[in-house]
């Protein structure tokens, strides 16, 4: 039994994880306990810039996507349950898109854009010696780096989910309506009356817990290279899949305490 499984096979990961959990709750715990640094104006100018490169010029890659798959699900369920009843196709795409894949969706486009430059950019700048510069200057590099990006990409996160949804919807209803006999009006009025504050609160909820995770992870990966160039890609590497792996759990966990 000893040769099939090793221990510190077993260990590692689990120490691994550990020690992520912690250097991202201390982490977070500074970003909340220093939000009032955001009334600075250099840090503020950090926080304008972060949200609109996560959010506003993420806007043509997340209309793509996000009329994409309203248009592939809402196909799908057209051809399930007919177009005779859009309250089923509207009920549908409110468990699949509101509850599910908005946010997780969204998080990903995030994820593939701003997690991948957050660590990219902290990275190159601790190996070019910037931060320690920073620190020399007096300022704490937290302060100036991390919390007005941790701020701009979640509120970024929460826009874009809500926006993504809408746009999801709407295009696939439209595109229901243009090729089949589907009425888009009923499906919207159904969208309305089927639609509830929990779906809408777990929804922004989920934004704004995979927002955080984004940003402070992007964040601690970035800050955790040492000197050399070849750090920099393990530091986006290493953000990403971390990204990927912990929002899907957190959404495994959400889900199941909201709706199971």
């Amino acid at each position: 039994m000893a040769a099939i499984i090793n221990p510190d096979s077993l260990g590692r990961p689990v120490v691994s994880a550990l020690l992520y959990w912690r250097d991202f709750f201390d982490m977070l715990h500074h970003v909340l306990r220093r939000l009032w640094v955001l009334r600075l104006p250099p840090v503020r100018s950090v926080f304008q810039r972060q949200i609109y490169f996560s959010g506003v010029q993420a806007i043509g890659a997340v209309s793509m996507i996000a009329i994409i798959a309203g248009v592939v699900i809402t196909t799908q369920i057209t051809s399930l349950v007919g177009t005779a009843n859009p309250g089923v196709t509207a009920r549908i795409l409110l468990w699949t898109l509101v509850r599910e894949l908005g946010p997780l969706l969204s998080a990903i486009v995030v994820i593939a854009r701003s997690s991948a430059a957050t660590a990219s950019e902290l990275a190159t700048m601790g190996v070019r010696g910037e931060i320690d510069n920073v620190r020399r200057l007096g300022i704490d590099p937290l302060d100036y780096l991390v919390v007005p990006r941790v701020a701009g990409i979640t509120i970024a996160v929460v826009a874009i989910t809500f926006y993504f949804q809408t746009i999801a919807i709407v295009g696939g209803f439209g595109f229901a309506a243009f090729v089949r006999d589907f009425s888009f009006v009923r499906g919207l009025a159904s969208i309305v009356d089927l639609l509830s504050l929990t779906d809408v609160l777990v929804s922004l909820l989920k934004a704004f817990v995979f927002g955080l995770v984004i940003s402070v992870t992007s964040c601690l990966y970035g800050l955790r290279v040492g000197r050399s160039f070849t750090d920099i890609p393990r530091a986006v590497t290493r953000a990403v899949l971390q990204n990927v792996m912990t929002l899907f759990l957190i959404d495994v966990v959400i889900t199941y305490i909201f709706f199971v």
